[in-house]
């Protein structure tokens, strides 16, 4: 795999030098923290769950998916665990 190309960037930044424009741009000048932003917030509104029946229909097939996943990996893990005591 190649590496980045640094031509590209030199390309720029020697045209950004040729229209007058600084290499980077300087930091904004940092601003006192409001007071509003250090006490703390009032708990917020419960919002209704955005999941809808057409969803899940739609990804019925998720949750047996992963269940099976799980027991495989579960398994497998077993399998290897017992191998090292077996080998050992």
């Amino acid at each position: 795999m190649g590496r980045k190309s640094r031509r590209k960037a030199k390309l720029r930044a020697a045209a950004r030098l040729a229209q007058g424009q600084p290499m980077y741009q300087p930091r904004p000048a940092e601003t006192p923290v409001a007071k509003s932003m250090t006490q703390p917030r009032a708990a917020a509104a419960s919002v209704p769950s955005a999941i809808t029946p057409a969803q899940t229909d739609r990804y019925h097939y998720i949750v047996p998916e992963l269940q099976r996943i799980g027991i495989i990996s579960g398994l497998l893990f077993v399998i290897l665990i017992a191998l090292s005591f077996i080998l050992h």
